[in-house]
């Protein structure tokens, strides 16, 4: 078994994807671990802001299969992958961490970069692992977070009943 840390973001209808997404989770995981919804700006265009979170939980797959399982939920659930990299989503899930792997395959890099470069994934990373180590940086999440320049991005956490 692996454990796996996940990027959950929406920003079209963001409350409904944001529930569906985590059921879907839920239904091929089986328990998750789940960080509080922050809201964020768009990042890198011009857009309505997001819901993120970051989910955690065991899986028993290899780390190639569990990210085709993230992006077949995110195509069941209306993904347009034609537009150009940075647009809005009904659903945006990426693996962010599994277990401590290093790896860049298949177009699939882990950690994931966001994870240092993002309040709206550091933050509910630290908040639900606050004491795991970055497999790079040997730091903890919780030290990422309270060194990050806070002022460098628009986050905030939002009321959500699961």
């Amino acid at each position: 078994m692996a454990t796996i840390y996940i990027s959950l973001g929406s920003n079209i209808n963001r409350e409904e994807n944001t529930r569906v997404g985590i059921a879907a989770l839920q239904r091929v995981f089986g328990d998750l671990t789940l960080s509080s919804v922050y809201e964020s700006e768009a990042v890198g265009f011009d857009g309505d802001a997001f819901y993120n979170m970051v989910i955690a939980c065991e899986v028993d797959r290899p780390v190639i299969e569990t990210n085709q399982i993230l992006r077949d939920i995110e195509d069941a659930n209306g993904r347009d992958r034609s537009g150009p990299k940075f647009s809005s989503r009904t659903l945006d899930l990426d693996l962010l961490l599994y277990d401590d792997l290093q790896l860049d395959e298949n177009g699939l890099k882990l950690p994931r970069g966001e994870i240092l470069k993002n309040a709206f994934v550091l933050w509910p990373l630290a908040e639900i692992a606050p004491d795991l180590k970055h497999p790079e940086t040997q730091t903890s999440y919780a030290e990422l977070w309270a060194s990050f320049d806070k002022n460098k991005e628009s986050l905030k956490p939002v009321e959500f009943s699961f």
